[in-house]
């Protein structure tokens, strides 16, 4: 997998039909996030920026999980997630991060960079799904084990927020990616169908199964489907305008 976060070093492969368009120039603008040319370019073809995982974070929030109210699901973004990553005092970032108050569930990107002053640095992108009400924190790992250390210690931090213990658990039998480039893609669609397809279809009481044994993992569908969302918000932006 290529190191850094920027695998294009300041080139981009495709203008989408624009070629006056810079690698840092804004392509979208969706509520909190600011897509660039270059965030758009990775999630065709390459290793995903934290910004276009922060993105499809920002459109399950706004589009799906607003039909369900009384969910208390939090997405952490990429960037607060390597932050608690890194801290040795996780409650001196109690103001900085949402409320987990009454959460049930919290959805944490794994970035394995370890330098603390390149945030957007890093080879690699796990998934930790944080089960508050069982007390279980589990990791999707599409290249496992590599990052193990990472999310165990994130665990250990969120718990340490959290103020309650929670149990480990590495899921080995998660779907594996067959190349270098697809880690952030498998978080972007693992998040999705653990969001919509488990915990929002469950009911108060059921037990949900977090397991992902024998889930095929489709990348190049889930780029496309991430483009073609992104293509969606930009023509209607497009048509307000005009």
């Amino acid at each position: 997998m290529s190191s850094g976060f920027h695998p294009f070093g300041g080139r981009v492969s495709k203008r989408f039909g624009d070629k006056s368009l810079q690698p840092d120039d804004a392509y979208l603008s969706y509520h909190d996030i600011r897509l660039t040319v270059e965030d758009v370019d990775c999630i065709k073809n390459d290793w995903l920026t934290d910004n276009a995982i922060a993105f499809w974070e920002e459109y399950l929030e706004h589009e799906k999980l607003k039909d369900f109210p009384k969910a208390k699901i939090v997405l952490l973004r990429p960037s607060m997630a390597f932050m608690l990553l890194q801290t040795r005092e996780p409650l001196s970032l109690k103001s900085a991060l949402p409320s987990f108050e009454n959460t049930t569930h919290i959805f944490l990107p794994v970035n394995d960079c370890r330098d603390v002053e390149h945030a957007e640095g890093g080879s690699h992108w796990s998934l930790l799904l944080v089960s508050v009400v069982d007390g279980v924190a589990f990791h999707y790992d599409s290249m496992c084990p590599s990052n193990l250390e990472e999310a165990k210690m994130l665990s250990h931090h969120i718990s340490q927020l959290l103020q309650k213990p929670l149990k480990f658990v590495n899921l080995d039998d998660s779907p594996q990616q067959e190349n270098g480039s697809d880690c952030g893609v498998f978080v972007c669609l693992l998040m999705q169908h653990l969001l919509l397809g488990r915990l929002l279809q469950a009911h108060a009481q059921d037990k949900v199964s977090m397991s992902m044994k024998g889930k095929a993992v489709d990348a190049t569908g889930g780029r496309k489907e991430m483009l073609r969302v992104i293509e969606m918000f930009r023509k209607e932006g497009e048509r307000r305008r005009s």
